[in-house]
């Protein structure tokens, strides 16, 4: 099986910025460039295929075309392709909001649930994210501070710079902040749950939709703690595993072998590359100093 090239779908919603397309090149008509759904199955942004025998399908098509057995051993159990991947480039707050889980999503809304991690690529110098509560609250005041819109005084506002990560599991109240890179791996959903949103207004000149009701019904309304966990995954639920692959910017290896569970094989000119390479660069340390 070749390797399938994949165009982005992009998203303009109100927050975003221009950074995904002017610092990393994903090519969009739209004036923002809120999000890109890098590799999604999703019939509310799906990717393209732009290379090789199937260029202009989607790849749910694909997928559909060519049999569940092109996905893997890992995702038999799944009825859909299981997860999302999207790079989010939060120029203002995103809303505050939640993500039912699985039961819930499935009776209501007729998809999966979301549970999601964040990657954060790049971040500003005060840049945070809210993650939960500060303190346990009742339903009855969370109802009450969404209608008095003093919800954010009980949120837990987590500082954050490059590299950070957070988990953020079904049913955590949480929100992007201003001045944020994000990579963003999820279930195969898109079901959220507005509850506070600023006081913004959207392209039609309304305030966008809360959703309440729906929010109270499905919210862990206790502090979440955060993990420090980093090995040997950075993030492990039943939906995905993610790795960070620590790069130096020269050293290359090239890999042989199948993802279905073969043992990859290094490259027999990798070390030798790999002096070179650092033999290259103390040459340059030492002419700069």
């Amino acid at each position: 099986m070749s390797i399938l090239k994949l165009k982005p779908c992009c998203k303009d919603y109100i927050w975003g910025g221009r950074r995904l397309a002017d610092e990393y090149g994903i090519s969009s008509e739209k004036d923002i460039l809120a999000e890109a759904w890098v590799l999604s199955c999703h019939p509310d942004g799906p990717s393209l295929i732009v290379n090789g025998p199937h260029e202009g399908k989607t790849l749910a098509e694909y997928i559909q075309a060519n049999g569940s057995q092109v996905l893997g051993t890992h995702c038999r159990r799944f009825r859909d392709f299981p997860i999302l991947v999207k790079f989010i480039d939060a120029k203002q707050n995103l809303s505050v909001q939640v993500h039912p889980g699985n039961r819930f999503a499935l009776a209501e809304e007729h998809q999966y649930g979301k549970t999601e991690m964040w990657y954060v690529m790049d971040a500003g110098p005060n840049a945070f994210l809210y993650y939960g509560f500060k303190r346990e609250v009742s339903k009855e005041e969370f109802a009450q501070r969404i209608r008095e819109d003093t919800l954010l005084e009980v949120l837990n506002a987590v500082p954050v710079q490059k590299g950070d990560v957070l988990f953020i599991e079904a049913g955590t109240i949480h929100a992007i902040g201003g001045d944020i890179l994000i990579a963003e791996i999820q279930q195969n959903s898109n079901v959220t749950y507005r509850v506070y949103d600023y006081g913004r207004v959207g392209k039609d000149g309304k305030k966008r939709d809360l959703h309440i009701e729906k929010a109270l019904a499905v919210t862990n309304r206790v502090p979440i703690l955060r993990s420090g966990k980093s090995y040997p995954h950075v993030a492990d639920c039943d939906y995905f595993t993610v790795d960070k692959l620590n790069l130096d910017g020269c050293v290359m290896r090239k890999v042989e072998g199948a993802v279905g569970g073969r043992v990859l094989c290094q490259h027999p000119d990798y070390e030798r590359k790999r002096k070179n390479c650092l033999r290259q660069r103390e040459r340059s340390l030492s002419e700069r100093g």
